[in-house]
């Protein structure tokens, strides 16, 4: 497969980035690095073998549950800049 600006454009495009003449023939040249390598990994014979979907044998390999200790809500609120008697109080994010 051949990276040529029109390729180049049509990935800008859908990324919704824009690049100047000299980025873009640093993307063609990075793009055409990454298809040889896949292109080389086509080369190898995989008949027969089975795709991995993890990498070990075990599954659901969960812990107990285990019950511990806890801070209660005063020691929580203890070190914060700002709160009220149960509460993390922080500045606004979202304007309207």
């Amino acid at each position: 497969m051949e990276v040529n600006d029109t390729l180049v454009d049509k990935i800008a495009h859908l990324a919704r980035l824009k690049f100047n003449d000299a980025e873009k023939a640093a993307i063609k040249t990075d793009l055409q690095k990454m298809i040889v390598f896949v292109e080389k990994l086509n080369e190898l014979d995989t008949t027969g073998i089975e795709p991995l979907l993890h990498m070990s044998d075990n599954i659901n390999i969960l812990r107990e549950d285990e019950v511990k200790g806890s801070i209660s809500s005063v020691e929580g609120l203890k070190n914060a800049p700002l709160h009220d008697t149960q509460f993390f109080k922080v500045p606004k994010v979202i304007k309207k």
